[in-house]
């Protein structure tokens, strides 16, 4: 078999950066395996023999030239390491390298000491004393002799050598502690690479998360075969950029026969003749340091491209901020050799898109473990912050947000401090922000390329971080900004993003920086600057009145200020509105505001306002005023420029103000729960979005809403006393969004509703509705509907629903008592419906009219709890039943179904997802799956129950035995202490290995577990506790890792036999050397496992398996890991385990059996991301 390596294509001397010599009877299973895996993980090219079986006498020539063409040498000296004359040629040849190449070797003395390998006694004395029996005695012919003797003292005289050099020693009593092996692993790692020196970059010191990071960057080098040659790693400033950048070309250059690093691009740039300097820069790393004058541009390119022409090289430059800074390698890809490598790193990702000539690499933030421990490292010297920092530590890793420049500047600047400093600078950093963190993140603003985008982002910085898109850009259109253009400008200096929900989300060490530029404009005056958004300041500037017309905008919430009067303790607000209201000293005058010319963002919450309101600025756009304490809007109130007014939780009670509000386009009055009445919207005629949630005295809403000839959305969401809707809403020609979810008392819709077209999204939830009905222009057909309605007592309020426009695209109704038999008919005409919620009805099915709504993408039942089957689904891309307990079968799904989310926790009883997988007891199975697991006798365990785990539906319960079918995969759990005999091949333990006979029609796979402690934790949900199989097609290079969604949990001092059988179709052939593992948790204890290969006459039904598109052979794509690896799993644990609010115990861990599991497969960063969002595509 051949032997493993990294997978490079190299033009200079050296193919390896280690060779790995070792004895594998000793080490291979575990230690050596494990030291690979770290050397390939850490980016070392490693070469390591994975025969396994010494082929005669003389050491093989691929080993010979893996060891010439490597830089140096990890040797693994073990027990009987000696008895191996492979091992001994190789450790021979090895040392000559040292003598004549400067070959670099590392031993490792693997539970032997130094003194044993340099005196060989014990197990090495023994083995010289064999090799001289053997040709002393045997051997007649004097010269081989003499031969063989110069052999044995080359051997010996190398072991003593090699004892005698700096190494690392792993003692026999630390053999059996897994975490001290893989310290000792790491320390080896560390070692080696300061021994080869790999690295001609410096400033890559503290690897914190960088691994994971650069994987894919690593294969994107390997492979030669690639259309794209460039590669931009682009993210905000101080992500790593620089560091993952230095770190790839450390790992790469020597694979390139040139290879450049040019540093600070932007700061070359910015030089007389930025360009030219540029390009000599990058012409003397090319050339290995030799200057040469470039005069210009032109001529500059004609030099480069002298030196480049036909080279692979590897180029990188670091902090690219212009578009002809990228002409440059542009205007050289064409002269590049194949397999030649462009990095570049930026802020400024909109130079990069859109172009396929280009790949992205979006830098990450580190997660909170990995930051915790980088700032450690700075703060304390160690991995771990010390036990009476941690809460401290938390908070300031918390505030990083895995930005690395400020885990490293803030753990180096309180290092060996007391905690009143810590404290003291965690308060700080509220108002101040770090000025080293602040220089190095100004960049990005400083090269916005105009004042517009500048103020755009203080305005976001200081306001309005946490909102939607769309609202933002209304309010800040409407103050000469030209919002969208803008917002996209910050996003593509990775200043600003967009997450769910169109939600505007900064960094908040970025947020930092931008409030710091606005404090920097007045340090010790807040009065002066544009835009206050801290309460305290605010308040004390309204409270002196030293407010200047430089204040834009300004934020004072009577909730967070942090006032002795207040707060004692200083731990901000916690007390009721109305006592806010009762303070004369926290009172404001409105005659603060009077200066205030340019004001145009005002946010008061919980603010009580002494004086007229005709002293507030009259050129606001944006008032949020949470908890107005007014019962009516005072006459004088300045509404003409508003365009968005945010009055939520006030105390309103009328609106009886008849002034003009043109401009005003969102009106909020949610929450406010004295409100009895809306206002005269005739004077609205801007209004695109009236919000009136959870209004809970509102009775009627003003029929002048018809007037709203711009009105997009209406939120009348809980107004539980509303009683009707009027008439005119139907007049609404653009209104989008109309939101009557908990409005119990609101009798009926208007009927002319179905003339709404623009209506696209209508939220009903919570009506007790017995009858939603369509209604026809044929009288006699409405009281045939109607009768049974009428005939009936109610006993709370219903609502009908006479008719619905067809362009509805999302409908929701949720909780409205909706059954088979009193369903809206009228849904069956909505046929651009996308979206359809019928969650928490008791439904025993679904109407017929569903599965013909072609364009229905997602179907929530969730808590149906009498839907027992679905059938018949339109070809849907996500599906909710969760909480669905009586569902049995979801079938008839489409065999080229879409889709990819299917949500069942808590459907006890769901034993079928047609397509996906099967579970039946063993009464009703087919016969030829039974016989496929070797169960012909069914009358002698057809009585017995085991304790199944169920993952599809998070249930763990005693049933009947079970047959499951997913993947291709039959298997069942039953009561067993040994491997069947009629399996050909069985081994004590959890691995086993074969080669493949000739025309297998399957495979058969079992395994015997018991627990393997009696007081280990029931709860079988954690990782500890599963089950995998795991195949691996050496010769193929294909790797099956299967999780089944069904499997037993013994009982204490029990028994189980896992019984599986696997059809493979042409991934498993005759000759194929395979290997089988099962591996579980610390709670289980694997006694024996065995395979045997199915032949036709039991073999289950072929045609019955292909109709399955997800089998092995077939279509799993949704569930490959990497190159030839797929994790066949329909259950993802840790995302259970959020979504239930289970907590994990303190000292749980995923590193040691997902280290066995993935082993050599994939990173455990990829094993993270599969488990918590699902197989890529689907999750359930």
């Amino acid at each position: 078999m051949a032997a493993k390596r990294g997978s490079s294509v190299y033009t200079s001397e050296y193919a390896y950066d280690i060779f790995l010599s070792f004895r594998g009877e000793d080490t291979r299973k575990i230690f050596t395996t494990r030291l690979y895996s770290a050397l390939m993980d850490a980016g070392f090219s490693t070469f390591i023999d994975d025969s396994g079986i010494e082929r005669g006498e003389d050491i093989k020539s691929e080993l010979i030239r893996a060891i010439h063409h490597s830089r140096g040498s990890i040797v693994v000296l073990s027990e009987n390491y000696a008895n191996s004359s492979w091992c001994l040629d190789e450790l021979a040849m090895i040392v000559e390298n040292k003598k004549s190449k400067g070959h670099v070797i590392l031993p490792v003395f693997y539970h032997v000491t130094p003194s044993q390998v340099r005196k060989q006694i014990g197990s090495f004395a023994k083995a010289f004393a064999r090799y001289e029996e053997l040709f002393f005695v045997e051997e007649k012919d004097e010269k081989k002799k003499s031969q063989w003797m110069n052999k044995v003292n080359k051997w010996k005289a190398a072991l003593k050598e090699v004892a005698g050099l700096e190494g690392m020693t792993l003692r026999l009593q630390d053999q059996d502690d897994e975490r001290h092996e893989t310290r000792f692993i790491q320390k080896i790692i560390k070692v080696i690479d300061d021994k080869l020196n790999r690295a001609v970059l410096t400033g890559v010191n503290d690897l914190i998360g960088v691994h994971s990071r650069v994987k894919e960057i690593n294969q994107w080098i390997d492979n030669v075969s690639s259309d794209v040659s460039i590669l931009a790693i682009c993210g905000a400033g101080g992500i790593g950029k620089t560091t993952i950048a230095k770190f790839v070309y450390n790992l790469n250059y020597v694979k390139f026969r040139a290879h450049c690093f040019v540093a600070n691009v932007r700061e070359i740039s910015k030089q007389p003749n930025g360009l030219v300097c540029l390009q000599t820069e990058l012409l003397s790393g090319i050339q290995n340091g030799k200057k040469e004058t470039i005069n210009s541009v032109g001529e500059g390119i004609y030099k480069i491209k002298d030196a480049v022409l036909n080279k692979m090289i590897l180029l990188v430059l670091d902090d690219i901020d212009q578009v002809d800074q990228l002409n440059i390698v542009l205007g050289m890809r064409e002269w590049f050799h194949p397999g030649s490598k462009v990095i570049l790193t930026t802020r400024q990702e909109h130079l990069f898109k859109p172009n396929k000539a280009y790949k992205l690499h979006r830098v990450e933030p580190l997660n909170f473990d990995e930051s915790l421990q980088l700032f450690s490292l700075y703060a304390f010297g160690q991995d771990h912050p010390v036990e009476a920092f941690m809460d401290l530590s938390t908070r300031v890793v918390d505030r990083c947000e895995g930005l690395p420049l400020a885990l490293r500047v803030l753990g180096s600047s309180l290092s060996g401090r007391s905690r009143d400093v810590w404290e003291s600078e965690l308060e700080k950093l509220n108002e101040i922000a770090n000025n080293r963190i602040q220089t190095i993140l100004r960049i990005s603003y400083d090269t916005l390329s105009d004042d517009h985008d500048k103020n755009l982002f203080l305005h976001i910085a200081c306001f309005f971080v946490g909102k939607r898109k769309d609202y933002i850009v209304t309010v800040l259109d409407e103050c000469s900004f030209y919002t969208t253009v803008g917002i996209q400008s910050l996003i593509d200096r990775c200043l600003l993003s967009i997450e769910f929900s169109d939600i505007l989300s900064m960094h908040q060490m970025i947020q930092d920086m931008g409030r710091e530029v606005v404090r920097q404009e007045s340090p010790r005056n807040p009065g002066n600057r544009s835009r206050l958004w801290r309460c305290k300041d605010s308040f004390n500037v309204l409270r002196d009145k030293s407010a200047t017309d430089a204040i834009e905008g300004l934020v004072l919430d009577m909730r967070f200020l942090q006032e002795s009067v207040l707060d004692a303790k200083g731990d901000g607000l916690c007390v009721h509105a109305s006592a806010l209201y009762k303070s004369d000293e926290l009172n404001v005058k409105t005659d603060a505001f009077t200066i205030m010319n340019k004001l145009k963002l005002l946010q008061l919450n919980y603010v009580q306002l002494n004086g007229s309101y005709n002293n507030l600025p009259k050129s606001l756009k944006w008032l949020c005023w949470h908890g107005f304490p007014s019962k009516l809007i005072p006459s004088v109130f300045p509404l003409e420029s508003l365009v968005a007014l945010d009055m939520s939780y006030s105390k309103l009670k009328y609106w009886k103000l008849n002034k003009v509000a043109g401009l005003m386009k969102i009106l909020d009055l949610s929450h406010s729960h004295e409100l009895l009445c809306t206002p005269n919207f005739s004077e609205f005629s801007n209004l695109e979005k009236l919000i009136l949630k959870d209004c809970a005295s509102l009775s009627e809403v003003h029929d002048s809403i018809g007037s709203l000839k711009h009105l997009v959305l209406l939120n009348l969401e809980d107004c539980r006393n509303l009683k009707k809707l009027p008439n005119t809403i139907t007049v609404l020609e653009y209104l989008e969004t109309l939101v009557i979810s908990g409005c119990s008392s609101l009798g009926e819709l208007p009927m002319e509703m179905k003339g709404m077209t623009s209506l696209k999204v209508l939220d009903a939830d919570g009506f007790a509705t017995q009858k939603l009905l369509s209604l026809t222009k044929d009288v006699n057909s409405w009281h045939s509907c109607f009768w049974s309605f009428l005939s009936k007592p109610r006993r709370v309020p219903q609502i009908l629903f006479t008719s619905l426009p067809s362009s509805l695209v999302s409908l929701s109704l949720s909780e409205c008592n909706l059954s088979e038999t009193a369903f809206p008919v009228v849904l069956c005409n909505l046929v651009y419906l996308q979206e359809l919620n019928l969650s928490r009805n008791p439904l025993t099915g679904l109407p017929n009219f569903i599965s013909g709504m072609s364009n229905l993408q997602k179907l929530n039942l969730d808590a149906c709890t009498m839907l027992q089957s679905l059938h018949g689904l339109p070809d849907i891309e996500t599906l909710t039943v969760a909480g669905c307990n009586s569902l049995v079968t979801i079938t008839h799904l489409s065999t080229s179904s879409k889709v990819q989310n299917i949500q069942t926790i808590r459907c006890e009883n769901l034993t079928e997802v047609q397509g996906l997988f099967s579970l039946k007891p063993f009464r009703s199975s087919d016969v030829k799956m039974l016989r496929s697991l070797g169960i012909f006798n069914l009358e002698s365990i057809q009585n017995s129950e085991v304790n199944l785990q169920d993952g599809i539906t998070f249930s763990t319960k005693k049933r009947p035995l079970q047959l499951l079918y997913e993947f291709g995969i039959t298997s069942t759990t039953i009561p067993g202490w040994e491997v069947p005999i009629w399996f050909s091949n069985k081994d004590t333990g959890s691995s086993i290995s074969f080669v493949v006979p000739s025309h297998p029609k399957g495979l058969n796979i079992c395994c015997v577990y018991e627990k393997s402690d009696s007081n280990c934790v029931k709860e079988a949900w954690f990782p500890e506790h599963q089950l995998f199989a795991k195949v691996y097609n050496k010769t193929k290079n294909l790797t099956w890792i299967y999780f089944p969604t069904c499997f037993g949990i013994p009982e204490v001092e029990q028994d189980l036999l896992w019984l599986s059988y696997w059809t493979f179709q042409n991934q498993l052939e005759s000759g194929d050397e395979v290997n089988v593992s099962i591996i579980s948790g610390d709670s289980f204890y694997i006694s024996e496992c065995g395979i045997n290969f199915g032949q036709e006459e039991d073999t289950c039904d072929i045609n019955n398996i292909l109709a399955w598109n997800e089998v092995i052979g077939g279509d799993l794509s949704a569930f490959r890991l990497s190159t030839g690896v797929y994790y066949l799993c329909r259950t993802t644990f840790l995302r259970n385990y959020e979504e239930e609010g289970i907590s994990r115990p303190d000292d749980w861990t995923i590193t040691k059996w997902g280290t066995n599991l993935f082993e050599g497969d994939v990173d455990f960063e990829e094993l993270c991301h599969v488990n918590l969002t699902g197989c890529r595509q689907r999750f359930w």
